[in-house]
């Protein structure tokens, strides 16, 4: 099993669409919300009378890399400006959360492991060498309280009890004291049996448990890689048999599983929190940095391509709680909502639909993509995600230039003062590789041995679009890591007023995405396709201008609305029979279409 370490962002720098993704979301919700949103910008954190719980460490968790990934000096010194405050309120026997002593046994556990990773984000990004000393702190005060049995994990806390390990990792790697080891087995036995869940994740019911919390369950797939080593035991790749039933049972085509907010089966028209998208993508990073599995990477590679731009407007300052497969429109629901436990807002693109969460939280997808572009061990440095970007350690720098997902070409310049090993994964969607101009064998990965000096290694390779089944007998299309979609036109609808004392007001709205509701009843021939390539965007995952779209055919099929809904489809066709003539349609990138039809049927001839 290859174990690789990640990188840091003294060492990564984004480039070329991956750079603009993240100035977009350093100029969007991400990058402001210290300015525009009560629960951070007058946090309990930093001394202020709102949200003293997950909100600041979940946002903190994003903008703190965005910031040193993009080295803009402000963002910076409003990073610290955040830290600062959190530092200068620990308490002298270590305990770090905005909460009075008689309060600790009622507050949710699980910040205290949230804060704890954020410290060891910001630290890895800064090098502020307070923190060390003050995450040993904290955790020592934690070991002592659970130990002594002032406090036992509950609620979210007994649910994400994984989550310490980050913060229990980072220490034990500094002082590998006997406390770390048995605080690490105190939580893993507080906390919950994942394998005990497993029979309530069968048939989804509308109704809210911690058993089928998506986030819960996104986050707990990184369980065993992050937590194995300091608990002293030997890792058994748990999480594919995890990802495997829940794929099989609540499976969505962009990587994700169902789950507004808790589990809700295959139906194309059910969703799933961003904040899941976000954590589960967390996870794929860790368990391939543990197990050098490509399966990982692949898996990453789709989430990040798809269903996180799906979920985020073009300016990023906008986003929505749910994304839907199958979404013909994006606007409130007047009436009961379509969701299992989720409120009628939840698939609005805005401030913050349905809960705050995912406002503070889907920041740290782009950012930790990049820093898992790069990884090593020894003197072997992998290309795990090929996303543009620049490696620089001093004595090795490579500068990767690619338009990947949406082009399959890739560059590297490389200047070594040292040899090493670099590796370059390929997918297992790869066809007719090429290795500087010459046909090479297909393989899992490329190794180059590299001296000192200069050198530049080109590698190209197709993908074709194909026809995925999904459950009910319907199709997606996919092309590498992209999955594709029928867009459709929609009017944006903006929606300012005040909730519960919160604003919204442009550019931090609310709006809806009002769907045409005209010919998405659609099915497809798909007896060829026609790739065009366009140059990348502005913004990369445009929903104006999709860098690659496929041309195809297909004609409308009998198909209706959802019985009591005028904005949503129901969830199956009720003939697959074409009622009009063949046509040609333009699929575009999931994560450019908004509003869209995903998963379509096959028209019977």
């Amino acid at each position: 099993m290859q174990t690789w370490r990640f990188y840091t962002t003294k060492e990564i720098k984004p480039a070329g669409w991956m750079k603009k993704q993240l100035e977009i979301q350093a100029k969007g919700l991400c990058g402001n919300l210290d300015k525009v949103w009560p629960d951070v910008r007058d946090s309990a954190w930093i001394g202020g009378n709102a949200e003293g719980w997950e909100r600041v460490p979940y946002w903190l968790d994003g903008f703190i890399p965005m910031a040193y990934l993009l080295e803009d000096e402000d963002l910076i010194a409003r990073a610290k400006k955040y830290i600062d405050a959190i530092l200068s309120r620990q308490c002298e026997d270590g305990w770090i959360c905005p909460c009075t002593e008689e309060e600790r046994a009622g507050y949710d556990k699980w910040v205290v492991h949230l804060i704890s990773k954020v410290l060891v984000v910001y630290y890895e990004c800064s090098g502020d060498e307070r923190i060390p000393d003050v995450v040993y702190r904290v955790m020592k005060n934690y070991h002592k309280l659970l130990s002594e049995g002032a406090f036992v994990l509950h609620d979210w806390g007994k649910y994400r009890w994984y989550e310490a390990f980050i913060a229990l990792n980072f220490l034990y790697e500094r002082c590998r004291e006997d406390w770390i080891c048995d605080l690490a087995k105190i939580i893993r036995d507080q906390g919950t049996n994942f394998y005990d869940n497993v029979p309530l994740w069968h048939t989804p019911l509308n109704r809210w448990r911690w058993e089928t919390h998506i986030v819960n369950i996104a986050m707990m797939l990184k369980f065993e890689a992050v937590s194995h080593e300091l608990l002293g035991e030997e890792y058994r790749d748990q999480a594919e048999y995890f990802v495997d039933f829940l794929t099989r049972h609540h499976g969505m085509p962009a990587g994700t599983f169902t789950g507004d907010e808790c589990l809700g089966g295959l139906s194309p028209i059910r969703g799933t929190e961003l904040c899941s998208v976000v954590e589960q993508m967390y996870a794929y990073e860790h368990l391939y940095a543990v197990t050098g599995d490509k399966k990982w990477a692949e898996r990453l590679e789709v989430l990040a391509f798809n269903a996180l731009p799906a979920a985020n407007s073009d300016d990023m300052w906008g986003h929505q709680y749910d994304q839907i497969t199958n979404q013909i429109s994006c606007e409130r629901f007047y009436g009961r909502p379509i969701f299992g436990t989720n409120a009628d807002d939840s698939h609005r693109f805005g401030l913050e639909p349905n809960f705050g969460c995912c406002t503070a939280n889907f920041g740290q997808g782009w950012p930790k993509l990049m820093l898992s572009a790069f990884m090593h061990q020894g003197d072997t440095v992998v290309n795990a995600v090929p996303v543009p970007g620049v490696l620089d350690t001093g004595d090795i720098r490579i500068e990767l230039e690619t338009d990947y997902p949406f082009k399959n070409c890739f560059t590297y310049r490389i200047c070594a003062d040292k040899p090493f090993t670099f590796k370059v994964r390929i997918p297992s969607f790869a066809m007719a590789l090429q290795v500087d101009g010459k046909d090479a064998e297909k393989q899992d990965e490329l190794t180059f041995a590299i001296g000192p000096g200069e050198r530049e290694i080109n590698i190209r390779y197709h993908v074709r679009p194909y026809l995925d089944e999904r459950p009910y007998d319907l199709r997606c299309v996919r092309m590498g890591s992209l999955l594709f979609a029928l867009p459709f036109e929609y009017k944006m609808v903006m929606r300012e007023y005040t909730l519960n004392g919160v604003e919204r007001k442009f550019p931090y709205c609310d709006y809806d995405y009002v769907g045409s509701k005209k010919d998405w009843n659609m099915g497809l021939y798909a007896t060829r396709f026609e790739k065009q390539e366009m140059d990348v965007d502005d913004v990369p995952f445009s929903s104006h201008n999709p860098p690659v779209i496929l041309k195809t055919d297909g004609a409308l099929v009998e198909w209706e609305l959802l019985d009591g809904y005028d904005s949503v489809c129901d969830k199956l066709p009720k003939g697959r029979k074409a009622i009009s003539e063949k046509r040609e349609i333009t699929l575009w990138p999931y994560g450019c279409a908004k509003v869209r039809m995903t998963e379509m049927p096959l028209i019977e001839e």
